[in-house]
């Protein structure tokens, strides 16, 4: 397996510091996360920033803005501006020569059915209006935990809006074990990477690999994985975890 983490776990630090951690931690791969002060547009009008991402042998993925966006939202200016918050994102992958963007498939505001299926009209719409972008890095849609609310909690769900936005997928361990399919979330095709951590089952609470009860014999599927823990001294304890399980 190919391992990497997400920059969540050294947020705040300088590209320099974490290419230099992952490489002296024997990783092959990093997640940038774009929030913050690490979202795209800043990231591109401040191109020193991006300097030390040449200078490392590390493959490169990118997890797309979420906060406060919603690529399958109702109200057509906020998943215009979704939209063209993930082209400024393809914009920076291809500036760094990132592989994938991470998406989460947006979200909807009532229990409502009707509203689900509208809902997951405008995540494929958005969806493809992103990959139609996107002339390098390719495009993949994460599964999520297992609230209404959430779009892409179900297998087919998911491979509905992959299939028919044209992107790839990143499934998410701990979102999957949250689900009721957990083994075929794994099983799925056209799967780029996965983001890796634990719970308990019931909610999603980003816990070691080991902490919880997700089946650790579901990783011998993975070929890429990137451990998402917002702690670094977890992400260690989750990739001895991984190599001796």
């Amino acid at each position: 397996m190919k391992l990497g983490f997400s920059t969540l776990s050294l947020f705040m630090k300088s590209f320099d510091e974490v290419c230099q951690i992952a490489i002296s931690n024997d990783f092959e791969m990093i997640e940038i996360l774009c929030e913050g002060p690490y979202n795209a547009e800043y990231l591109l009008n401040n191109r020193n920033i991006l300097e030390p991402l040449f200078s490392y042998d590390l493959d490169m993925n990118i997890h797309g803005p979420s906060v406060d966006l919603n690529l399958a939202s109702l109200n057509e200016g906020i998943r215009k501006e979704s939209i063209r918050q993930i082209k400024k994102t393809l914009d920076l992958a291809d500036e760094i020569g990132a592989n994938f963007i991470t998406v989460h498939p947006g979200q909807i505001g009532r229990r409502e059915d009707e509203l689900r299926k509208i809902a997951i009209d405008y995540s494929i719409d958005s969806i493809s209006k992103c990959v139609d972008y996107s002339s390098g890095a390719k495009i993949s849609v994460e599964n999520m935990p297992n609230k209404f609310k959430f779009l892409a909690t179900k297998v087919e769900e998911l491979e509905k809006i992959s299939e028919e936005s044209g992107s790839f997928i990143t499934i998410d361990s701990g979102h999957a074990n949250t689900c009721n399919s957990t083994e075929g979330f794994f099983d799925m095709k056209n799967i780029a990477y996965f983001h890796l951590h634990d719970n308990n089952g019931i909610k999603d609470e980003h816990l070691v690999l080991g902490e919880g009860n997700l089946n650790l014999n579901l990783l011998k599927k993975v070929d890429n994985g990137i451990i998402e823990l917002n702690n670094f001294d977890n992400v260690l304890k989750s990739k001895d975890n991984i190599l001796n399980s």
